[in-house]
């Protein structure tokens, strides 16, 4: 197995970093070799790539999906992979996208992945392509703001204050996850 660990920040709200990212069908945009992906349902999604040469096929589970926090994976398909994505502001329109899985590969891709990096310096390149792609779009082309725990899915429940973000509610009110202060 092995490990990937990159981010990027972006000069971008949280709020629409996180609801780009969540249009799935959009990754061919900015991500380098996927081909498509598509929301099979509300968790889980089926993925095309062609890596070193080779068509790719899998079918993912979204486990954990809190908005403007977190997405995680699983496949439930094709070579074992698992990861999450983290979205945390930085600042009033700065935003990090943290991408995180451990992934299993062939032997051959094995082999040229470890030697070179090709596999953390394509997801570096494909989150500097979404820094590119989320700052020269005036808002996010989609949007999925469903909370996400395994098979169950639910409505998020948001206020909006002025220009402040939304804030998440999750379980009771003493649960609350607050924003970072302005």
């Amino acid at each position: 197995m092995e490990m990937i660990d990159e981010f990027v920040d972006v000069d971008v709200d949280l709020h629409q970093v996180y609801s780009q990212w969540t249009r799935f069908e959009d990754f061919p945009k900015f991500m380098e070799g996927i081909e498509k992906v598509r929301r099979l349902d509300n968790n889980r999604l089926h993925g095309v790539a062609n890596l070193a040469g080779r068509r790719v096929e899998w079918d993912a589970e979204i486990c954990e999906q809190i908005p403007d926090l977190i997405i995680a994976w699983r496949s439930i398909s094709g070579r074992v992979n698992e990861g999450h994505v983290r979205f945390k502001r930085l600042g009033v329109n700065q935003s990090r996208v943290q991408v995180q899985f451990i992934y299993e590969t062939a032997d051959a891709l094995k082999k040229m992945a470890s030697s070179t990096g090709t596999l953390s310096a394509r997801v570096q390149a494909s989150l500097k392509r979404f820094k590119q792609f989320i700052e020269n779009r005036p808002e996010e082309t989609g949007t999925w703001r469903e909370e996400n725990h395994g098979s169950r899915v639910r409505r998020e429940k948001l206020r909006r204050i002025g220009t402040r973000s939304e804030r998440l509610w999750k379980g009771n009110r003493s649960n609350r996850l607050k924003p970072p202060p302005m």
